[in-house]
């Protein structure tokens, strides 16, 4: 794996004092908690996804948002909401993640709360499909202060993206993309760092080496092949790569198709790595898409207290007694992986 040396420095330099000794309680509560089966959290968390919006403007087949199937209502997260968690855990949070369903550029005040974070110290990212990087935000997104953007490119051709990315175009994509390049070269700074995310499925993995030429030429920072989820992958589906490396799934004698890597019982997320949705329900990871297994509000009570309550004490234990009973946990390759 290549080492990002501006990226990686630029995340040291925001480490504090406080933050440091924030990382060094949650690992090891974590791990003390795997070894003797005790769901014990000694910190805050290292990191923490905030939604700015549940909105999208396109129609993914595998989304959420993209199939408009939430039984969750859609919103925008507000500025005063954001700041009351910023006040709460701020000072201990190490990694803001703009990001958990929806495009978060559709909310107007998005990258007003991104400088406001970035204020802080904390290191800030995002993700998107990259079809508002007009000039002005382009522009917008670097003086945030933004730290890590990732654009989600899915194929080198309009005809391959669109069968993933639907409704979406190629060329604004790679258009908005360039705008950020050139803001980052025109202000002189170093961030935000650029990367193309390619969600690799049976459509485009023919475009994996284009994909990378096109990353260089554009003059992003890095390119990252990722692994797709699929919801109904039991009896195949034609979004499942054959390339091996690329796919979640084998398949199996019978004809049926598996997980590739069964999950074990304990999960760093729920140590490290909490989402707010957009109107401040908590729930314990990204993979509670739908935000099922609801820990706490934050309009009614403080984080600090949600994330120390009875109710994600529980989930802890669950989780190490057996992932295999909880739903969000069967389609999840994530949980044996410490985030860095």
């Amino acid at each position: 794996m290549a080492i990002h040396l501006h990226d990686t420095l630029n995340y040291l330099r925001k480490l504090t004092a406080r933050r440091l000794w924030n990382i060094i309680k949650v690992t090891a509560s974590y791990y003390y908690a795997r070894l003797s089966g005790k769901p014990v959290q000694w910190g805050l968390p290292v990191s923490i996804a905030v939604e700015p919006t549940t909105a999208c403007n396109l129609r993914c087949p595998e989304c959420p948002s993209g199939l408009r199937a939430f039984t969750r209502p859609t919103g925008h997260l507000s500025k005063d909401f954001f700041r009351t968690l910023l006040h709460d855990i701020g000072d201990d949070l190490s990694v803001m993640i703009f990001y958990f369903q929806g495009e978060p550029y559709i909310n107007p005040a998005f990258l007003d709360m991104v400088a406001e974070a970035s204020a802080k110290g904390i290191y800030t990212i995002t993700s998107t499909n990259g079809h508002f990087l007009d000039d002005a935000n382009a522009r917008k997104t670097i003086e945030s202060g933004l730290d890590r953007l990732i654009i989600s490119i899915d194929g080198t051709t309009q005809d391959v993206y669109e069968q993933y990315r639907r409704e979406g175009s190629l060329d604004t994509v790679l258009d908005g993309a360039r705008n950020v390049v050139a803001w980052k070269r025109k202000l002189n700074s170093r961030t935000p760092h650029i990367i193309f995310q390619y969600l690799v499925v049976r459509p485009n993995e023919h475009q994996i080496d284009d994909a990378r030429r096109l990353a260089r030429a554009i003059g992003v920072d890095e390119i990252k092949f990722k692994t797709a989820q699929i919801y109904d992958y039991t009896h195949g589906n034609p979004l499942i790569p054959t390339i091996e490396k690329y796919s979640r799934y084998r398949k199996r004698h019978d004809g049926r198709y598996e997980l590739k890597q069964k999950p074990a019982n304990h999960c760093w997320r729920l140590w490290h790595a909490p989402v707010v949705t957009w109107d401040g329900i908590v729930v314990p990871c990204c993979f509670d898409k739908d935000a099922r297994h609801r820990l706490g509000d934050i309009k009614q009570v403080s984080f600090r207290q949600i994330w120390q309550n009875p109710a994600y004490r529980d989930f802890r234990h669950k989780i190490l007694r057996g992932r295999r009973h909880i739903d969000i946990c069967q389609n999840c390759t994530e949980g044996v992986r410490v985030w860095g």
